[in-house]
């Protein structure tokens, strides 16, 4: 029996999240929350379905992508993939490459309809990267990447 995973695109201020369906096999993206309320949020999103694991966005390893600032952020999403490990222990918490997905998550909210207004919201499209991010880790597992 499959089980749903979730997806984060982790920030300092808000974060996106996303969950797959019931099967794990499609991401859809939930909402984008204030940082300080995620872990609230995520218990629920834990306890409400069968729950397989966390796919967590960070920035390419090498830093080459200089809008994020990435060696500041990977630290704060390494100490966030800590405290699920600690929270969630016997669950596996995968960190996906997340490059890019915030440009696609424009080229998708614009390509589904999204009014520009929408998009210019602060974290209106964080959901939408944070599903990107949990496609992609999908799109892995299911190739035949382990890790």
């Amino acid at each position: 029996r499959m089980s749903r995973w979730i997806g984060i695109d982790f920030g300092a201020a808000r974060t996106g999240i996303a969950h797959t369906d019931a099967q794990g096999l499609m991401a859809f993206p939930f909402k984008t929350v204030p940082t300080p309320e995620l872990i609230n949020v995520l218990e629920r999103l834990v306890e409400e379905a069968d729950f397989a694991g966390f796919a967590l966005g960070l920035p390419n390893a090498w830093g080459l992508n200089l809008q994020t600032g990435a060696t500041h952020s990977t630290t704060l999403i390494l100490d966030f993939q800590k405290q699920l490990k600690k929270k969630w222990p016997n669950y596996p918490v995968h960190l996906v490459d997340e490059t890019n997905t915030s440009a696609e998550a424009v080229q998708a909210s614009i390509s589904g309809g999204m009014k520009k207004k929408k998009r210019r919201e602060k974290g209106s499209l964080d959901a939408v990267a944070a599903a990107l991010i949990l496609q992609r880790f999908l799109e892995q597992k299911s190739s035949g990447f382990k890790k």
